[in-house]
């Protein structure tokens, strides 16, 4: 067998799962920075580091990829959310920590505001067509549901509380108030990006759900 020459280099494998997630990656900046529309495969593929037609060799074409990203945005705040461990807390503590850690996603992730937007301006064209979403939610709006019989039980709540409506105004104060800071802040002469503005915007939501649910 002869003796490998100095120059000689190793195939590399290709890694499926790395080279999607390269891809997922790279597609969320550039949906986010650009909304779908604007945003390139091109631009995609060299900011992944690998050749345009692996986009099309994962997810088919630039609708499907969006999706993709989609999903995962989604999938993120579920997988928070399951890690909360919501349903062995008190109820109010468990509402409490849902808010809480709803607020804090945003927070974290301004761009799932940027593509929720942009994909609510198209009419939820991508979202309709998933398998996926729908799914995702239902295993929250059942511990939700759980949480809120739970309180009314210990007199804690008041009975007739929808758990989608209840988790729509959760969602809706927090995203609310990060899409609109800019607008906000202008308005009301006062930086609410701020730490301090944000620790109380985050206090206020808690307080003020928490307070709707009493009997």
């Amino acid at each position: 067998m002869p003796a490998k020459r100095s120059g000689d280099t190793v195939p590399q494998r290709r890694d499926p799962v790395a080279t999607r997630k390269k891809l997922l990656t790279a597609a969320r900046q550039e949906f986010a920075r650009h909304g779908f529309a604007g945003a390139r495969v091109d631009e995609i593929a060299e900011r992944a580091g690998v050749n345009k037609q692996l986009v099309y060799h994962y997810f088919g074409d630039k609708d499907a990829l969006y999706l993709a990203v989609l999903e995962w945005v989604y999938e993120d705040i579920r997988e928070q959310e399951r890690k909360l461990n919501l349903e062995g807390l008190p109820p109010e503590k468990a509402i409490r920590r849902l808010i809480e850690a709803s607020f804090d996603h945003l927070a974290a992730n301004p761009d799932f505001i940027v593509l929720l937007n942009d994909e609510n301006r198209g009419g939820a064209r991508h979202v309709r067509g998933s398998t996926r979403l729908e799914a995702m939610h239902s295993p929250l709006v059942k511990s939700v549901s759980h949480i809120l019989n739970e309180g009314v039980r210990a007199g804690m709540f008041r009975k007739g509380i929808d758990p989608v409506q209840l988790y729509i105004s959760i969602a809706g104060l927090s995203y609310f108030f990060f899409s609109n800071t800019p607008t906000l802040s202008a308005i009301f002469g006062k930086d609410l990006s701020s730490r301090t503005a944000r620790r109380a915007r985050r206090r206020h939501v808690a307080d003020l759900v928490l307070q709707s649910l009493r009997p």
